[in-house]
Parts: C-alpha cells; sequence; structure tokens
C-alpha cells in the first residue's frame, strides 16, 4: 500500500516560493514608508510656500511695488539679497513693535518685508533641519503686474526600487536627492 502525503522536497519548494513571495512584501513595505516620509515633507514645503504667498498678499505695498531685490536667496535661515535690505539684523527687524521694539508707528513696507522674511526662513528651516532647504524669490522689477516665483528646493533621502531609480540620486540606492517646489505669486 502507497503512503499519501507530501515528499520533502514539496514542502521545500513550497517554502522557497513563500519566503521569495514574503521578501517581496517586505521590500514593497519598505519603499511605502519612504514614499509616505517624502510626501509627507513635500506637503509641508506646499505648505510653507503659500505661507510666504500670503506673508506677499498682505504687504502688498512692498512685494506688488515692484522694488523688492531679486533675486532673494533664503538658505537654511540666511537671506542673501543684492541691496541688503532685507537682510538686516534681529534688532533692526524688531521695528515696528513686532517684537518689542521702541521705533514708532509707522513702519514702512520694507522693514515689514524683512521681519516676514526673517521669521518665515526661522520657520522652515525649524521644520525641515537636516533637508538644507533653499528657497529662491524672483520677482522682475517694474513690469506690471509683478508675477513672482518662489522656487524652494532641499535634500531628500530616497529608496530606489531599481537601477534607473539609483541614477537620480547621489549615495547609492539610499541616496538623496533634490527635489524642487516652485509657486508663481501675483502679489
Amino acid at each position: 500500500m502507497r503512503a499519501r502525503g507530501f515528499t520533502l522536497i514539496e514542502v521545500l519548494v513550497a517554502l522557497i516560493i513563500t519566503a521569495i513571495g514574503l521578501l517581496g512584501i517586505a521590500k514593497i513595505q519598505a519603499l511605502v514608508y519612504a514614499n509616505t516620509g517624502s510626501a509627507s515633507v513635500r506637503s509641508l514645503v506646499a505648505i510653507q510656500a503659500s505661507s510666504l504667498a500670503a506673508v506677499m498678499h498682505a504687504n502688498r505695498a512692498y512685494w506688488a511695488a515692484g522694488a523688492a531685490p531679486s533675486p532673494i536667496v533664503i538658505t537654511n535661515a540666511t537671506i542673501v539679497e543684492s541691496t541688503n535690505t532685507l537682510n538686516t539684523t534681529a534688532t533692526n527687524v524688531a521695528d515696528c513693535k513686532l517684537t518689542g521694539s521702541t521705533v514708532t508707528l509707522p513702519c514702512t513696507p520694507a522693514v515689514l518685508a524683512a521681519h516676514d522674511l526673517h521669521a518665515w526662513a526661522n520657520g522652515i528651516f525649524a521644520l525641515l533641519p537636516g533637508a538644507s532647504p533653499t528657497t529662491t524669490i524672483t520677482c522682475p522689477p517694474n513690469i506690471p503686474p509683478i508675477n513672482c516665483v518662489i522656487q524652494i528646493t532641499w535634500n531628500e533621502k530616497s529608496v530606489a526600487l531599481n537601477a534607473q531609480a539609483v541614477a537620480g540620486t547621489t549615495g547609492g540606492p539610499t541616496g538623496t536627492f533634490a527635489p524642487t517646489y516652485i509657486l508663481y505669486v501675483e502679489p
């Protein structure tokens, strides 16, 4: 009489097929976690760009007049621009009684813009401390209506699925790349 059941080879083949499937699921799960973190950072950058646009809308006397220096580059929490009017020290930015200054009102739109940019720069740097965010604000002068471009670039860690994805990163399959978010604003 012949015994019924599975042979040892059949069981080993089934285990190998199951293990390969589980490894595939683990890889997909790692990519999902990485993409969720990436999407979270990108959402925060979009919200920060919108808040900068709102600040520009609120101070139309400065931004819509066409007098803003172009470009304005904000790296981490440092503001660099050609006229050096917005890159003031914290004591000068405290004008207009915004942070306890004794300067009487009204304040100038340029001082208000400097204060807003410094507060925004500190906010995005605190939000993305390890990402080295760089923001460039470009407003062509004296061309009404003024159309400004806000461009934010930051470093983001990535997990590459294939060789083509690895080519877009620095540092191999778990390297970094620098995505860019662009927002067009008419202050």
